[in-house]
C-alpha cells in the first residue's frame, strides 16, 4: 500500500474512475487540486522525467485537441512556462509517492511503480477521460 499525492481536476470523471482504482487496490490518497497549486516550471518538470513533451499533456485539452497547441513543437521549457499558465493542460493525474512523481494513469505504469488490483479497472480505459469533447 502506498500514500498517494493525487492532484486531480475536481469533477473530472477520469480522475474519479482513476482514484476508484486506487483506492480499491489498498493505496491512500491525499487528493488536491491540479488547477489551485502553485506551479513552478521546476515542480512540473519532476513529473515528466524522460518522457518526450508530446506526453506532458492533456490530449482532451480543446486547444491541444483543436491543433492550437502542438505539443510536438514545443521544447521542454515552453511547455512547462505555457502548463504553469494554464495548467488544465497538464495531462492528468500527478501522482507523487515519497520523491517519486509520475504523470497520467497508464495502467501499466502505475501498477508496475505501487500496484493496482488489475481485476478493478474493467473494460475502459482508465488512462482515457470520457469527457474528450469538454477537455474535462
Amino acid at each position: 500500500m502506498a500514500s498517494i499525492i493525487f492532484w486531480e481536476k475536481p469533477g473530472c470523471k477520469g480522475n474519479l474512475r482513476q482514484k476508484e482504482i486506487l483506492l480499491a487496490s489498498g493505496h491512500q490518497l491525499d487528493v488536491r487540486n491540479l488547477l489551485t497549486e502553485v506551479w513552478t516550471p521546476a515542480s512540473l518538470a519532476l513529473f515528466f522525467g524522460e518522457r518526450p513533451v508530446t506526453e506532458w499533456f492533456n490530449p482532451s485539452n480543446p486547444k491541444v485537441k483543436a491543433g492550437e497547441i502542438d505539443p510536438a513543437t514545443l521544447s521542454a521549457d515552453a511547455a512547462l512556462a505555457m502548463m504553469v499558465q494554464e495548467p488544465l493542460l497538464i495531462v492528468r493525474p500527478l501522482l507523487q509517492v515519497g520523491e517519486q512523481r509520475l504523470a497520467g494513469f497508464d495502467v501499466q505504469q502505475v501498477h508496475n511503480w505501487i500496484g493496482l488490483s488489475l481485476n478493478t479497472i474493467g473494460p475502459r480505459d482508465p488512462k482515457n477521460c470520457p469527457c474528450v469533447s469538454t477537455g474535462h
